[in-house]
């Protein structure tokens, strides 16, 4: 590795001894965070450069690289997280396309990743842990199934006797069910997590629970995998995505913080193995993969495109982690969605725009789909701003969403 130092650093996961770690620049660990993220040119993402003749199958490997694609309900900007991580990445798509991926057949699942995500139906049989856990104990409202078993099974048989169901098709036409809303909703969301249902699809971005054998291939649902191997594949699939990721960063993309115990023990069976290897970052010590240790050198000499840009969801998968995202860019991520009015900085949906390898400022979108606008509400640079860039990069939305710019009374 030609362009790293070796240093000793003191390594908690063999009980304190001195052991030899790569090094890595800011400049480097950023470019690689792109590259891994696909959002540099094809030649270092392995991407393709557009949506092209199969956009699904495009879709299905963006999935892939980071393992989950996290959902969100919001739509203002005119697509849904999931769709807007998706269309930052395949120029070309067709923006009603992510919200169809979850159907029949697809090589996919709806479940419990980083946040509610699609995930690779490959990672079925590796949640097989979290099922397990959520059987005990729900994720929030403590052994709901265990304390209504009658209800659950209830719920159960009938949409085993009717086929896939809304949340909704359990209330009567006063807006009731049996057991209060509340409730019901609850038990439909624990048995997903317990994996007595899954989600068959979303439609108008409401999930229809089927059962679970109806919507999960055999082959996944009988294989079994060892919490061991889950965990390690789990963190490998994790620095596929993030390419440099240091302790906190790996539990908190599979929401693993308080199983850190074994998850240090996987990343050292990991290391002995030679799938990973440490890698100091300044003074933060992390986790990478030999293979992208190699790929962070050639990206140093990269010229990253600084002519026009990309905006991005607040809930991509590069920015979920402000801390690291503050290390990496110099940006301080927010999310201002849960504030109120007055305690906003920037705008309720703040979409950072990237450029080259930078990230330079943020927009804050309304789509209005009926009059055909997308309002460009603030935008708000930083550093040197790049405001051409900027342009270029909300007309290529706009055009995205066939839409038409307006401004109104922001400025670039």
């Amino acid at each position: 590795m030609s362009h790293a130092s070796t240093l000793f650093v003191l390594d908690s996961i063999s009980g304190g001894k001195r052991l030899s770690a790569e090094t890595i620049s800011i400049k480097e660990a950023r470019r690689l965070a792109l590259a891994r993220a696909g959002l540099m040119k094809p030649e270092w993402t392995g991407f393709p450069s557009s949506a092209g003749k199969r956009p699904r199958a495009a879709c299905y490997d963006v999935i892939r690289r980071f393992g989950y694609l996290q959902l969100d309900t919001v739509p203002i900007a005119g697509a849904r997280s999931h769709g807007l991580v998706l269309l930052s990445r395949l120029p070309g798509l067709d923006p009603a396309l992510p919200e169809t991926l979850l159907r029949p057949r697809a090589p996919l699942f709806e479940y419990w990743g980083h946040e509610a995500s699609w995930l690779p139906m490959e990672l079925y049989p590796v949640f097989e842990f979290r099922r397990r856990e959520m059987r005990k104990e729900s994720l929030w409202w403590g052994p709901v199934l265990q304390e209504n078993r009658r209800r659950a099974n209830a719920i159960k048989k009938r949409i085993g006797d009717e086929g896939p169901l809304r949340s909704a098709d359990f209330e009567d036409k006063s807006g009731r069910s049996e057991w209060g809303f509340s409730l019901t909703r609850r038990i439909l969301r624990c048995l997903w997590w317990a994996g007595d249902i899954a989600v068959r699809e979303r439609k108008n971005f409401q999930p229809l629970y089927d059962l679970t054998e109806r919507v999960i291939p055999d082959s996944a649902r009988q294989n079994k995998v060892a919490e061991r191997d889950a965990f390690k594949t789990l963190v490998l699939k994790a620095l596929d995505g993030h390419g440099w990721a240091g302790m906190a960063t790996l539990a908190d993309t599979w929401r693993l913080a308080k199983r850190r115990k074994l998850l240090e023990a996987c990343l050292g069976e990991l290391k002995e193995e030679g799938a990973v290897t440490m890698c100091s970052l300044g003074r933060h010590t992390g986790w990478i993969r030999p293979e992208d240790l190699e790929l962070a050198a050639r990206l140093a000499k990269a010229r990253p495109r600084r002519d026009t840009g990309v905006l991005l969801s607040p809930f991509d998968p590069l920015l979920w982690d402000r801390k690291r995202v503050q290390m990496l860019f110099d940006f301080e991520q927010m999310l201002e969605i849960y504030k109120p009015v007055k305690e906003r900085k920037y705008g309720y949906y703040c979409m950072p725009l990237l450029v080259g390898d930078e990230l330079v400022g943020r927009c804050d979108l309304k789509a209005d789909k009926a009059a055909g606008l997308l309002h460009v509400l603030s935008v708000h640079h930083e550093g040197d701003g790049r405001r051409d860039a900027a342009h270029k990069s909300l007309t290529r939305y706009a055009d995205t969403l066939a839409l038409k710019l307006d401004f109104g009374s922001a400025s670039l």
